[in-house]
């Protein structure tokens, strides 16, 4: 090859070479796009924590039945007109949750203009009676309410019942592991402690439970056991039970 036809070979790559942007042109274009990018995401978020068009207009309860939804909203300490990011909602929601009838409570923004609170509330598991009325209780051990219970709630009988007490907790534990069908049958639970339960049936029997260990053995037992006469019929021990 000639030298002139070199020299015309050479050329085009020197030119496409110049043609071509560097390293560093090409970071610095990606540099700025990127800070455009961020400056648009602050602006908007900017305008969503301070514009009205994304406040609170409404709030909607879910899950109430005994509470009223003006209860729920009186201390959920959210105003009117509050820009949606400006909502804590961890803090709303344990507001709600301090109900004594609230097992527990979730807070959503729901965008344009709502604040949506979400309500599990206690159901009474068992009762008991003190100087004050009928105490309700719920699955969780709580004394919750000063009412009278639903229909087929069973009595509680312990020492000391009311929230915090261990034979109340053991109580309501023991009730929840028993089959539904005798569940519905139990008139009374007594703990003398936590390892002594007995329960007492709408026909007088007695079942003696004892303590919470090995529940959901005794629970298959006694439904065997129920179909024998007898007045007391011991589970406390179910590999080796005893009907009186």
């Amino acid at each position: 090859m000639t030298p002139a036809a070199t020299r015309a070979a050479v050329r085009p790559d020197r030119r496409n070479k110049a043609r071509r942007p560097s390293g560093r042109s090409v970071r610095l274009r990606t540099v700025l796009i990127g800070a455009g990018v961020v400056l648009v995401l602050l602006a908007a978020i900017v305008v969503a924590w301070l514009s009205p068009l994304l406040s609170v207009r409404t709030v909607d309860v879910v899950g109430v039945e005994t509470l009223t939804e003006g209860e729920v909203v009186d201390v959920l300490g959210v105003a009117e007109g509050t820009p949606l990011l400006q909502v804590d909602t961890a803090a709303a929601a344990q507001r709600v949750a301090a109900l004594p009838r609230v097992a527990s409570a979730r807070v959503q923004r729901v965008y344009p203009s709502t604040v949506r609170v979400t309500v599990v509330e206690r159901v009474a598991v068992v009762y008991f009676d003190a100087p004050d009325g009928t105490h309700s209780v719920d699955a969780e051990g709580v004394d919750f309410a000063v009412e009278p219970p639903p229909m087929l709630t069973p009595r509680l009988v312990t020492a000391t019942p009311g929230t915090g007490d261990p034979a109340t907790l053991v109580a309501v534990q023991i009730l929840e592991s028993l089959p539904p069908d005798l569940r519905v049958q139990v008139q009374e639970i007594a703990a003398g402690s936590e390892s002594d339960v007995s329960i007492t049936l709408g026909d007088g029997r007695v079942v003696i439970w004892g303590g919470p260990e090995r529940s959901e053995r005794k629970a298959a037992v006694i439904g065997p056991l129920l179909t024998q006469p007898g007045q007391r019929y011991d589970v406390s021990s179910p590999d080796l039970p005893t009907v009186r």
